[in-house]
């Protein structure tokens, strides 16, 4: 796999670091004054001094509201509900709970959303059949 890399704006270097070391498990990486990044599941985030827009709009998914833009990983099942349960663990509130979509269709899915402390959406999913991550609904 291909890691990603995904810059996004933060008030404070101090509380990301908190959010995404602390609560979320983020290896920390290079930083300056301006910018920290993080290691999320192999992917490099760079969270950079700025002005967070927060969610743009709201989408719908399968009967449920997903705040747009969003970012996140999909990771096996095993590991995404022990993730789940550090996030509950750690105080994350979901503005979706970890739960499954698509049940019994193509796609099936566990999903997640929750905020980071300046507003940025973050969904975490996982795949029940791993070959079906861009499978088309019938």
């Amino acid at each position: 796999m291909t890691a990603f890399h995904y810059a996004f704006p933060i008030t404070d270097i101090g509380t990301a670091r908190d959010f995404y070391v602390g609560r979320l498990g983020c290896a920390e990486g290079r930083s300056t004054n301006h910018w920290i990044d993080f290691e999320l599941f192999g992917h490099q985030l760079s969270a950079h001094l700025g002005k967070p827009a927060g969610p743009a709009c709201e989408g719908s998914v399968d009967g449920h509201a997903v705040p747009i833009p969003h970012f996140g990983a999909i990771l096996p099942p095993e590991e995404f509900w022990r993730f789940a349960d550090r996030l509950r663990q750690a105080g994350i509130r979901f503005l979706m709970e970890p739960t499954l979509r698509f049940a019994g269709k193509p796609g099936e899915q566990a999903t997640m959303f929750f905020l980071d402390p300046d507003g940025n959406a973050l969904e975490f999913k996982a795949f029940t059949r791993a070959d079906e991550v861009f499978a088309r609904q019938a």
